[in-house]
């Protein structure tokens, strides 16, 4: 596989001496915030405040993430069903520049051919597929079988800063490409810290908790001062226990987190109570996402006060590819579709078909009716397939809708 065109590359560069190096969080950068922010200039545009359109559109940081895997720019309109890739990257804090950054959420984002709704379809980042072979410039990846969260690492390796965000996400949507059949018609990748900041501009993020989730990231010593409860490896996972630390624990029911919770409830997937791990972990990102993005609708669009500082924000939550589409034509063509109308589908039905791999390790194994789902999401049927596999549908449970002030 060729590299990025040279004005691609370019680009790339300008978009490096822009802005300093990104580290991003081991755990999902998790993927939504391009949804939010077409949520969020959608609800301006309709209530005709252009000015505010283009001055969310203005702060996003936009670059080629798509490469050859874009679609014919020249040719692109908004009409029609259109699909966007989001991925989120899992860089530990203190990771050594040289290590391979893996993106840890892959979502597809697909909206019908009639922009009433939207879909959100995560595929397990564990995923067995065939990565194709590709040439970054600097490294040649010969292709091969591998987890699908490997492909992003491939593409960027012996790169840094922008230029590594262009090829890694280049390679991971040709992998998705080649998968599911699917081009995508744009593509984001999130900044952790900056989504943070659309979070604490809120306040507070109201949500459903569907299962019992205990942090393995923060709780309290003896004193009640804050500390680790447990002694995490390398590779994320959990050692063991730490004595005299109690950790944060998430009961089944309505909250309203502060900024620090929400995100930390989101990272968990080790001690959840039904023991389904990713596939937990995915359904508690894509729940927090539909919050998030009611919250903004809701609280930020009415606010003169919130306004600025979350159109600001969310802009700088994210690097956008817009597919040659500009970001006020996304805008207009969601304007109708609201956070209830966003339905999150499980790939496997939330359900683990593992199986050992040589040489790769534990790999999910994407069901039949998975790549259905896939093919459906291409073909611009998934209304259909909800329809045959009701179950396969997340549930967001009841609305959180605490008094003000609530912390629960």
């Amino acid at each position: 596989m060729s590299p990025l065109s040279s004005r691609s590359r370019g680009r790339a560069r300008r978009s490096a001496d822009r802005r300093p190096r990104r580290r991003a969080p081991r755990w999902a950068r998790w993927c939504t915030a391009l949804g939010a922010v077409l949520v969020l200039v959608s609800g301006v545009a309709l209530g005709g405040a252009k000015v505010l359109v283009q001055a969310a559109t203005s702060k996003v940081t936009q670059q080629d993430l798509l490469g050859s895997a874009a679609p014919e720019r020249q040719h692109q309109s908004i009409t029609g069903a259109k699909n966007i890739l989001l991925v989120g990257l899992d860089a530990r804090p203190g990771q050594d520049s040289s290590d391979l950054v893996r993106s840890d959420s892959i979502i597809l984002l697909h909206i019908p051919a009639d922009h009433s709704r939207a879909y959100l379809v995560s595929l397990p980042r564990d995923s067995l597929v065939t990565i194709p072979a590709y040439d970054n410039g600097k490294v040649a990846y010969r292709g091969g079988e591998n987890k699908i969260n490997a492909a992003f690492a491939f593409g960027s390796q012996g790169l840094t800063g922008a230029t590594a965000l262009s090829h890694g996400f280049e390679l991971l949507a040709l992998t998705v490409q080649k998968v599911t059949g699917i081009t995508p018609d744009a593509g984001a990748i999130i900044d952790f810290q900056g989504f943070k900041q659309v979070v604490e501009v809120l306040g507070r993020v109201c949500m459903y908790v569907d299962e019992k989730t205990t942090s393995i990231h923060v709780g309290k010593d003896a004193d009640g001062n804050p500390a680790k409860p447990y002694k995490i490896n390398p590779d994320g996972t959990v050692n063991h226990r730490i004595a005299g630390v109690t950790p944060n624990v998430y009961a089944k029911g309505d909250h309203c987190f502060t900024p620090a919770e929400a995100l930390d409830f989101v990272r968990q997937r080790d001690l959840l109570a039904n023991r389904d791990y990713d596939y937990g972990r995915q359904r508690h990102q894509q729940q927090f996402i539909k919050a998030v993005m009611k919250q903004v609708v809701e609280d930020g669009l009415d606010s003169p006060t919130k306004l600025p500082g979350l159109l600001s924000a969310v802009g700088k939550a994210m690097t956008v590819d817009d597919g040659g589409i500009p970001l006020e034509d996304w805008a207009f063509a969601m304007r109708n579709i609201k956070p209830d109308e966003i339905t999150t589908i499980k790939t496997n039905n939330g359900t683990f078909n593992s199986r050992s791999v040589p040489g790769v390790g534990s790999a999910e194994i994407l069901s039949d009716t998975s790549l259905e789902l896939l093919r459906a999401v291409r073909d611009d049927t998934v209304e259909d397939f909800v329809a045959a596999h009701p179950t396969w549908v997340s549930a967001d449970g009841p609305t959180a809708t605490p008094s003000p002030g609530s912390s629960d």
